[in-house]
């Protein structure tokens, strides 16, 4: 139903819209009947409002009626190009005009305005041509246009290119093309009428890839303008690749030197060969010729890809210096091109091989007494390098007493002394004989030999010390070894055997060496008597050592004796001695002295030396202990006190003088005190004084000789010994300084040095003759160390 009423609605409208278009045709055909058409032309692109022109004027309409019969333009167009003015019937431009944009490509561009009056309706039509200005530049659709073009094409060939497009017209449109210079391409141009200039790419010379992988070509098109506008291409025209080229090497001659002994996988040379095709023709490939020796396949080999020849066997120069090896390189073409080369690998010799030395005509034993010069062994030597790597240079360690003398025959030398052999400094030698070559670095190799150097008779005995110096103790036992002498030999075997004996002249001074005897391998001596200090102190002989070898030779040597004391000497009492020779004596002393009175002293003397001959005096029996007092030292006897009516008159006082050896020997002496009144005592005193005197005078003259030969024989002892230390020094020292110890005794002592203590010998004053082996501390005190303060004499 209702689709019924809509068609018949249609229809209605179809109806009224043809009764309306007859009417205005005939309205149209009225107006044309009794309106003239006027024509104007402007340019496109002008400004908005630029005046087209006077249609009320043009038409001969009253101007001002125009606005009362509303004149107007009547367009479909929401947005009109043109517009008129009520007032004085000027057509203006309402906006700018593109002529292509509203004509397109047609050669004029007339647009019709249909104007209208109302009040009677009148419509005029006014035609603007719009006319072409030169505002568009050709263009292509493509800014480069990319071409690929085999090099193996023929001159001739034809491609054609798209066209510019230029939407001016006529002769704003494209007119021509213009192909930038080169030698391989030029332009030609189809004209196609309506559908434009066609431009065709024509190839007129040979492309070769190899010289020119592409080609930039510059395309121009331009219109008619004047000034012209153009539009610009590129055109990139790849040649494409054939296979028309061989691999080419780099070099005309390959040649290399190798270092023998190189390490497997050294790389010997890199071959390279180049091929200017491209893709799977330019792909080199590399390999030995089929004409290769095995031996060489085994030394090297060759990389396909690289062509880096490497190292793959053993490189020795020795066995051949030279390796010619041909190679060849092809590409991967369907049909493969081929290029062979000679490579030429030099070896380098290296210093690989060291100096081999040998030892002939060797002697190990030399004597010690042979001249400089004498041969020892012929020594070769030799080296298989070539060049200086096989020039040897050989040496022996400097430190020794042999050189090596060149031969006249090459590479072999004469092992020799140079200067004078001594077996007892060095008895043997340990030679390293050197070989150097002159390669860099240099090789080296040694070989030791070993010298023996024998003895020869040239050493004599010597002393162990010179002179030899023996303290012995008086009263030895005879037939006992009393010291020995020790002699040594340098040389060796029977050179060195020594044999002692005593040098006996029968001379005065050595009549004392037949009570002695030596052992002849030894060097012991034995005393075949007992020795008296007393009767003799100090002898020396001779000792001579001889050795057994052919000639024999011989050394001797001073040997000093000195005796030493024992306590075999009791003491002696000097003082009191009465006339049948006993010790007894009798003083008589006033009663009235007083405390410390010396009422006399007692002397005695001990034969001994040392503490054997110091003296001590004691009190053994006394009648009364509180009356007298006995200085132990000097042997003085004081009164303690003043004596009393009630003391007795006499006192009997007996006194022990002991010395001070290790088994101490004693004597005894009795003094018999008399009290007497003091003029008794003075007339006893007076006679007394007389006898007493001379009984002094005696002992003083006495004492004096004793004193002269002591002294005398002090200097003499003093100035031997001088002379033995400046002869020759011995590894100790004795030292003796005479000082008074006590008074009352014959004293003296003796110092002497051991080391480093000081020992002292006490007792009489007697022959300074006799001394102390250092060491022993028989018959010594051992005294603090006062150097600055005694005076002392060296031996």
């Amino acid at each position: 139903m209702i689709s019924g009423l809509t068609m018949e609605q249609r229809t209605c409208e179809m109806r009224r819209a043809r009764g309306w278009f007859l009417r205005c045709m005939v309205a149209v055909l009225l107006w044309s009947a009794a309106s003239a058409q006027i024509r104007y032309s402007i340019s496109e692109e002008v400004n908005e409002g630029t005046v087209v022109g006077n249609i009320a004027k043009d038409l001969g309409l009253d101007k001002s009626t125009l606005k009362d019969r509303k004149y107007r333009i009547v367009s479909s167009n929401a947005d009109p190009l043109f517009h008129v003015n009520q007032n004085d019937g000027v057509l203006y431009v309402s906006r700018k005009i593109d002529r292509e944009e509203v004509c397109a490509q047609s050669n004029t561009c007339l647009m019709n305005l249909k104007t209208v009056l109302e009040n009677p309706l009148e419509v005029h039509y006014v035609g603007v041509e719009v006319m072409d200005i030169n505002d568009h530049s050709p263009s292509f659709s493509e800014k480069e246009k990319r071409l690929e073009i085999s090099e193996s094409v023929l001159p001739g060939a034809r491609i054609q290119l798209k066209p510019s497009r230029d939407p001016d017209s006529g002769h704003f449109s494209v007119q021509q093309y213009k192909l930038s210079q080169n030698d391989h391409f030029r332009l030609e141009v189809k004209d196609k009428g309506e559908d434009g200039k066609i431009p065709i790419l024509v190839v007129q010379k040979s492309l070769d890839r190899e010289r020119a992988k592409s080609h930039s070509l510059l395309l121009t098109a331009m219109d008619g303008g004047k000034p012209p506008k153009s539009g610009t291409m590129n055109i990139v025209v790849n040649v494409l690749d054939v296979n028309d080229n061989a691999p080419v090497f780099s070099k005309d001659v390959y040649s290399v030197m190798l270092i023998e002994n190189a390490p497997v996988g050294t790389t010997v040379i890199q071959v390279n060969a180049t091929d200017l095709d491209e893709g799977p023709n330019r792909d080199v490939v590399y390999s030995f010729t089929n004409s290769m020796n095995l031996n060489i396949l085994n030394l090297f080999d060759i990389n396909a890809l690289t062509g880096e020849i490497k190292v793959k066997g053993l490189i020795d120069y020795e066995e051949k210096d030279r390796y010619e090896i041909e190679i060849e390189a092809s590409d991967k073409g369907l049909a493969p091109l081929i290029t062979d080369k000679s490579v030429i690998i030099k070896i380098v010799d290296v210093n690989d091989n060291a100096p081999e030395i040998e030892v002939t005509s060797f002697s190990s034993s030399i004597p010690e007494d042979s001249r400089p010069g004498t041969t020892v062994a012929l020594i070769s030597v030799n080296d298989l390098d070539s060049g200086l790597n096989g020039k040897v240079f050989c040496a022996v360690n400097n430190d020794v007493q042999f050189t090596l003398s060149p031969s006249s025959k090459d590479k072999m030398f004469s092992l020799v002394t140079k200067s004078p052999l001594d077996r007892e400094k060095q008895s043997q030698y340990v030679l390293t004989v050197t070989a150097k070559d002159a390669g860099q670095p240099p090789l080296s190799s040694e070989k030791t030999i070993h010298v023996v150097v024998s003895d020869v008779n040239d050493n004599s005995p010597e002393f162990s010390l010179s002179p030899y110096t023996f303290y012995i103790t008086e009263a030895n036992e005879p037939g006992t070894s009393v010291f020995s002498v020790k002699a040594l030999d340098r040389d060796e075997n029977d050179n060195a055997r020594i044999n002692y004996h005593i040098l006996r002249d029968g001379s005065e001074g050595n009549k004392l060496t037949s009570f002695l005897n030596i052992n002849s391998e030894t060097g012991d001596i034995l005393a075949l008597k007992s020795f008296d200090f007393e009767t003799l102190k100090t002898f020396q002989f001779q000792v001579v050592a001889t050795d057994s070898g052919t000639p024999s030779l011989s050394s001797n040597v001073t040997v000093h004796v000195f005796i030493l004391d024992q306590n075999d000497n009791a003491p002696v009492i000097l003082y009191p001695v009465s006339s049948n020779g006993s010790a007894e004596g009798v003083e008589e002393i006033p009663r009235n002295v007083n405390a410390g009175h010396l009422v006399t002293k007692v002397r005695a003397y001990d034969a001994d030396i040392g503490y054997n001959g110091w003296l001590l005096f004691s009190l053994q029996e006394v009648t009364a202990h509180s009356l007298f007092g006995l200085d132990r030292y000097t042997g003085r006897i004081r009164t303690l006190r003043s004596f009393t009516e009630t003391d007795e008159a006499e006192h009997k006082l007996l006194i022990l003088v002991k010395d001070n050896g290790n088994v101490s020997l004693s004597a005894t002496a009795t003094v018999v005190v008399k009290l007497v009144e003091p003029r008794e005592a003075f007339a006893a005193a007076d006679v007394k004084s007389a006898t007493k005197d001379d009984e002094d005078n005696n002992v003083t003259f006495y004492l004096m000789i004793t004193l002269g030969s002591v002294s005398t024989l002090f200097l003499i002892s003093i100035i031997v010994l001088i002379a033995m230390q400046c002869s020759k020094s011995t590894d100790y020292t004795s030292k003796y300084l005479q000082e008074t110890n006590y008074d009352g005794t014959l004293c003296h002592s003796i110092q002497y040095r051991s080391g480093d203590k000081r020992y002292m010998l006490v007792g009489p004053r007697m022959s300074i003759g006799s001394t102390i082996v250092p060491g022993s501390h028989a018959n010594t005190l051992v005294l603090p160390d006062r150097r600055g303060t005694s005076t002392e004499v060296r031996f």
